[in-house]
């Protein structure tokens, strides 16, 4: 594995000595531990989607909450975990309950900033369902904050987008906010 290499070159430049027994097999799993955490380049939509949009005359709110986040940081290659809140209004459309979470995972597992994650979110559940609004929000720690930098454990960054439906009406963004705070 090529990039196992260049592991083993980052180790041995922190001054480690590569041959000693803890570090022999390290560059080969935290390759391989890379390839996994970015394995969202080698997805696309319609692939996670795996045909699971299905016709419906339910025009309420769709909401799945609290799911789980794993992420890196573009900028320092850092995790930032957390959670993300999905709604929308479906419009003739849904899709099935795990492709929501599945989707998260597929742009969770990019080199991430989290603004831009929820946007891609948003705007990924809008193309497959057509709703008439579409409602993001995560609650993420960043690692490069907490382990280095101002080194502040307790913080959360939160980021929302908000389309059609949920950015024009007031009325719904409030249901969904309110739901997701329970």
């Amino acid at each position: 594995m090529e990039s196992s290499k260049h592991y083993s070159g980052i180790i041995s430049n922190i001054g480690e000595d590569i041959t000693r027994d803890g570090l022999l097999k390290t560059p080969e799993r935290a390759a391989k531990a890379f390839d996994f955490l970015t394995q969202g380049y080698e997805q696309d939509l319609e692939t996670v989607l795996n045909g699971a949009v299905f016709e419906s005359d339910n025009d309420e709110m769709v909401i799945v909450k609290d799911i789980e986040l794993y992420s890196l940081c573009e900028h320092h290659l850092l995790p930032f975990v957390g959670k993300v809140h999905v709604a929308y209004l479906p419009q003739g459309k849904v899709i099935g309950l795990s492709k929501i979470a599945r989707i998260t995972d597929m742009y969770a597992r990019r080199l991430q900033i989290q603004e831009n994650m929820t946007k891609q979110i948003a705007e990924a559940i809008q193309t497959v369902t057509g709703a008439s609004g579409v409602g993001v929000v995560i609650e993420a720690q960043h690692f490069c904050m907490m382990m280095r930098g101002v080194q502040k454990q307790n913080s959360w960054t939160i980021s929302s987008m908000m389309l059609g439906a949920f950015r024009d009406n007031p009325r719904t963004r409030e249901e969904f906010l309110n739901l997701i705070a329970r």
